[in-house]
């Protein structure tokens, strides 16, 4: 029994003698007696391999890819393979306002436009907070977002926080979840103070009610989350109305669903009117309009692209 105590203490304090002089060694060896019957006390060496701190859990570099400073898109020119994979570490995310979410705008189609985002209405003055956490990539004026911060998230995905009345970080800070980025607004185009909130990855935005439940419970949807192409178009989504979400957990899955049906387009042309377009297309005023998210009074503008299918 001593011999089997002699042991145990002869191996914790090797270990501790070399975890504390040598980080780096990818292996050591120590000698360790062992009894034999008559014949006093052996000596066995024994080798015992070693990880790393960075072997276990690797530093993640998020500014290896595309990280650029002076530009909103910096993934502008390149093309995004669907269907694609995120995780999350965190089951919550952080309000990004400091009251109930209330969503003014949702991401889809509006007004015979694409809406990427969602808004969030607060007023002038409010604090917005980050979802995530992760390092600040963009903090500047831009047309149409006004005053805007990019705040790029340690899985890939960037979160935008739109038309704010003020920044309060700079390029390049390191952010945690719920952290102060600015006050919110009504810079750049916008009807009225709200926060514009977009998520994207690697340039191509994401329904944030896909990934996100903006209910009072702040949850991440799921831990493990396969996107597709339904879910990167406001094409597939209507402003007006909550999109139907059921989370993609399986690659298999997320497959045969990327072969879903291509929505139908008609250009407006010269002379185009809502009832004409309709009567042409086989389907009602009503139905354009409700499709569209646009009053039947609306005026239509030449190259305007209405959906007639989603």
């Amino acid at each position: 029994m001593k011999y089997i105590f002699f042991c145990i203490a002869i191996l914790c304090s090797t270990l501790l003698t070399f975890a504390q002089e040598d980080s780096l060694t990818s292996s050591i060896k120590i000698d360790l007696p062992t009894a034999k019957f008559n014949k006093g006390v052996l000596i066995e060496a024994i080798e015992i391999p070693l990880v790393s701190i960075s072997e276990i859990a690797p530093a993640i570099d998020i500014k290896s890819d595309h990280w650029d400073t002076t530009v909103y898109n910096p993934y502008r020119n390149t093309f995004q393979q669907f269907p694609l994979e995120l995780t999350f570490t965190d089951s919550t995310y952080a309000s990004p306002v400091p009251h109930i979410k209330v969503v003014t705008s949702r991401y889809g189609w509006r007004r015979g436009r694409p809406h990427k985002g969602i808004d969030i209405d607060l007023v002038t003055g409010d604090s917005v907070v980050s979802v995530l956490e992760g390092i600040v990539r963009y903090a500047k004026y831009t047309n149409g977002f006004g005053n805007a911060v990019v705040v790029r998230h340690y899985n890939g995905l960037e979160s935008t926080y739109a038309h704010l009345s003020h920044i309060g970080v700079k390029a390049n800070d390191s952010i945690k979840k719920g952290q102060y980025l600015g006050k919110g607004g009504n810079t750049g185009n916008s009807r009225g103070s709200h926060l514009h909130l977009e998520l994207t990855y690697k340039g191509e935005s994401i329904h944030p009610e896909y990934l996100f439940d903006f209910s009072p419970k702040n949850e991440i949807r799921e831990k493990q989350v396969w996107v597709t192409q339904k879910w990167t178009h406001a094409r597939f989504h209507n402003s007006k109305l909550a999109s139907k979400v059921q989370v993609i957990k399986s690659a298999d899955e997320a497959a045969l669903l990327s072969l879903t049906k291509q929505p139908k387009f008609y250009v407006v042309k010269k002379g185009d009117t809502l009832y004409g377009i309709s009567r042409r297309n086989n389907m009602s005023v009503a139905a354009l309009c409700h499709t569209n998210a646009i009053k039947q009074n609306a005026p239509l503008k030449i190259g305007q692209k209405l959906v007639l299918e989603l």
